[in-house]
């Protein structure tokens, strides 16, 4: 998974293609709960993009984008979001694969 430099970075790619930007923190047991399972997550949804947005180092653009729970995601197409799972709510697999089929 990419992980996100520069604000700068964030809206170029938030404007050309699908990116699935992944909220987390290193300090987060619920962003770690993820990490077995996301390459499975990544593999099965080839189509997008998957970056990783440490909620640290951009606080001022998640509070831009209304995330103040972690993990979350928010998806963008070619400029548009197309879906949030946004909560503070440690995410299954199962969880994770429904949010991305309601995408399609």
């Amino acid at each position: 998974m990419e992980k996100l430099q520069s604000v700068e970075q964030f809206e170029s790619l938030k404007n050309s293609g699908s990116h699935v930007f992944l909220f987390t923190a290193g300090w987060c047991p619920d962003c770690r709960f993820l990490e077995p399972f996301f390459p499975e997550i990544e593999n099965e949804y080839k189509e997008y993009t998957f970056v990783s947005v440490d909620r640290d180092e951009f606080i001022d653009l998640c509070g831009e984008l209304d995330i103040f729970g972690i993990p979350s995601f928010v998806v963008f197409k070619d400029g548009q979001e197309i879906g949030r799972f946004v909560s503070k709510d440690r995410k299954t697999k199962e969880e994770v694969e429904k949010f991305m089929d309601s995408l399609k």
